[in-house]
């Protein structure tokens, strides 16, 4: 198999001033490579049989009475490839985010927007055979953090992809087409380029909105190579 060489331009810096949380979390030395074990390197694999039927379904998977979270129903979808553009199948991706509100459901949040009963935030699903995944769920919500004295985050969504191993794993978030917010954001401006930022952004598709349900947006994820999704957080 030929790899193409990475391109390190392509991915933002691990110290960015602006996004302040990263200057404790840099490497303040230099990085050491660490030999992978058996198991890291290995295992485990997963299957369908580890997922139920509203695992990737945000919309009802954490509805305690049966109803819908609230919110502008999307369906995100795509195409786990490689730098070739071959499918990529059984890759477990694993997404989390704010509700409509742009709220988390977490015990650290602390913005004042409400929580939705019918809302978890949390889904995963496994890429079939021809490397196709897809999540039901609401558009987040755009929520303040405090970074700069005004700073807001767009409205995203976070991925994990895990490969055949856990030591095969891309940690990364979309952002939605027309979003006016993608371009105030301190984190989104750590990237070097406004393709690199382009390669994030969720593309709306007319063609796969479900007509009174749910408008579409697609977005594929690239493994590595030279078209590479971008790591968060890439420490080089």
């Amino acid at each position: 198999m030929t790899y193409f060489q990475r391109d390190r331009s392509w991915h933002p810096p691990a110290f960015f001033p602006p996004y302040k949380t990263s200057v404790r979390r840099s490497p303040q030395s230099a990085l050491v490579m660490l030999p992978e074990t058996l198991s890291e390197a290995t295992g485990p694999v997963f299957g369908q049989s580890a997922l139920g039927p509203l695992d990737n379904d945000l919309i009802r998977n954490f509805s305690p009475s049966g109803e819908d979270a609230i919110g502008p129903r999307i369906i995100v979808y795509g195409r786990v490839e490689d730098e070739a553009g071959r499918p990529v199948p059984g890759a477990l991706i694993e997404v989390w985010q704010a509700n409509a509100g742009g709220r988390y459901r977490h015990a650290k949040e602390g913005y004042v927007a409400p929580l939705d009963p019918n809302f978890g935030g949390c889904g995963r699903c496994i890429s079939d055979d021809d490397g196709w995944y897809e999540f039901r769920t609401v558009q987040p919500g755009p929520y303040p953090w405090p970074n700069g004295p005004n700073d807001w985050r767009p409205a995203h969504i976070h991925f994990s992809i895990f490969g055949r191993s856990f030591t095969q794993r891309l940690i990364t978030q979309i952002y939605f087409e027309g979003d006016p917010m993608i371009w105030r954001c301190p984190i989104v401006s750590s990237i070097p380029s406004k393709e690199g930022i382009e390669s994030l952004i969720a593309v709306y598709d007319h063609a796969a909105t479900v007509p009174m349900d749910a408008r579409a947006y697609r977005w594929d994820i690239v493994l590595r190579g030279r078209r590479r999704t971008m790591f968060e957080g890439d420490a080089r």
